[in-house]
């Protein structure tokens, strides 16, 4: 049976307790001044503390969806509207962003948490059982390497929008901190450097992740998102190595029905397809599913649909799919159209899955005139006959990303697509400062080494 990855949200108590001795800690000195070897002095402390990196991965500030929803907003060129009244998603809608922007603010608070959580465990690693040891650094690695490349995407400019190596992108936070000392208050690490980290940890978890791991990372979640890092960086032939390693290991497939990938509790009872390389778990008794929250909508002859339906399909996008294509007809339409991909209140929160694989290696065979893993036309047309298409006779780069913009939508690729390709949104061009985030103006409070991006204030 093959396994497919996902995380259970739980409820726990992290860092000090221990998950058969929580009774036993109460008598603790106050957490800003605990001393490290207090907090983590077992293997089964730190086994704990990992679980926290998952809990707090499933934020809604961070892969819950904060992530995913603030690419597509930023990335939309008219083929999405937002009629919600949440501010400070008003704001990425209409790429007028204040310094106090609640998305902005939230994300990167919650984003450093999870790293810091991710530097606890792995400064503490050498105390781990041995047989769990190199598994529990690659989960680390592979947690606290993820957020700094979504958090990069988010806050700087793009890889290859000037100069690497001078770009600000953010700080690099290697080691647990309790409390706020002036030593803690770090600067922005460049653009080059942070990558560089970012494929240190990534490359590092996918040798010590195992291929199956129950609910939790796997080296092909490290591979695949290792393609998407490679690919940011156009460095076509290693996202191309990366990508064929997933498609290539049998571990996942493409399911037949493509309305069966989404909505996963109302489909599967939970379960991922086949498709899903990893995703986070959301079940009746803990997390959300921002996703849902903001595309999704109730829809009275399907029970268990929910969502606030703030976020809605406008025209232009349903123009963009051929006749016959079953992904055109993948929407609820009434007054107002809505995505059926985020339906389900209890829907797992996806974050890679087989299909983006195949697009990738589609596109940089096509790009290095190579033919690794199988031609470009033919990983072009395994995505378009699933989808109801007739087979391309032939294929070009236009074509490969159009596939990729219809078959992942509203999946969280928009804005880094378009920056990366150098694609114009709306009015603004990809290195605009407009479709850049804002560091928090609390965060330069309290540190004033983080220098602002530029066209805010």
């Amino acid at each position: 049976m093959k396994k497919k990855t996902y995380i259970y949200a739980l409820t726990i108590c992290v860092g000090l307790f221990t998950i058969n001795g929580c009774a036993n800690k109460l008598n603790v000195d106050p957490t800003e001044d605990i001393d490290e070897g207090a907090a983590l002095s077992t293997s089964r402390d730190v086994e704990v503390t990992l679980i926290g990196c998952y809990d707090g991965l499933q934020d809604v500030d961070v892969y819950g969806g904060a992530f995913q929803v603030a690419s597509e907003l930023l990335g939309n060129n008219d083929e999405l509207g937002f009629t919600g009244t949440f501010q400070n998603l008003l704001e990425l809608t209409n790429k007028q962003i204040t310094t106090i922007n609640a998305t902005a603010q939230d994300t990167w608070n919650d984003s450093y948490a999870v790293i810091n959580r991710c530097n606890n465990v792995l400064s503490a690693i050498d105390i781990v059982d041995e047989a769990k040891r190199e598994r529990i650094e690659g989960e680390a690695r592979f947690i606290r390497g993820s957020v700094y490349f979504d958090l990069v995407r988010l806050y700087a400019r793009t890889w290859g929008d000037g100069d690497n190596a001078s770009n600000p992108g953010i700080p690099l936070v290697m080691k647990p901190t309790r409390g706020v000392t002036e030593e803690d208050k770090l600067p922005r690490s460049s653009v080059a450097e942070v990558y560089a980290q970012v494929i240190e940890d990534l490359t590092a978890a996918k040798d010590l992740l195992p291929e199956t791991n129950s609910f939790y990372a796997t080296k092909y979640a490290a591979a695949a998102q290792l393609s998407r890092v490679y690919l940011m960086q156009f460095n076509f032939a290693a996202a191309r190595t990366e990508a064929n390693e997933v498609i290539a290991s049998g571990q996942f497939s493409l399911n037949t029905n493509f309305s069966a990938i989404f909505n996963t509790f109302l489909n599967n009872g939970g379960a991922n397809p086949n498709e899903y390389i990893f995703s986070i778990m959301v079940t009746q008794q803990d997390g959300i599913n921002d996703m849902n929250t903001f595309f999704g909508t109730a829809i009275d002859e399907i029970p268990g649909t929910s969502g606030r339906g703030d976020i809605r399909i406008l025209p232009k996008h349903r123009t963009l799919y051929e006749t016959g294509d079953k992904r055109g007809d993948f929407f609820i339409t009434s007054n107002v159209i809505y995505t059926q991909k985020y339906l389900d209140r209890y829907t797992n929160v996806l974050q890679f899955r087989l299909a983006e694989m195949y697009l990738t290696r589609a596109e940089t065979n096509l790009r290095l005139s190579t033919t690794i893993g199988a031609t470009p036309l033919a990983d072009l047309n395994a995505i378009r006959t699933r989808a109801g298409l007739k087979a391309a006779t032939a294929v070009t780069l236009e074509s490969i990303l159009k596939e990729r913009h219809l078959e992942l939508a509203f999946e969280g690729h928009t804005l880094h697509d378009a920056r990366r390709n150098k694609q114009n949104i709306g009015n603004l061009p990809y290195n605009s400062p407009l479709l850049i985030l804002p560091i928090p103006q609390r965060e330069r409070d309290v540190n004033p080494k983080l220098v602002q991006n530029e066209g805010y204030n």
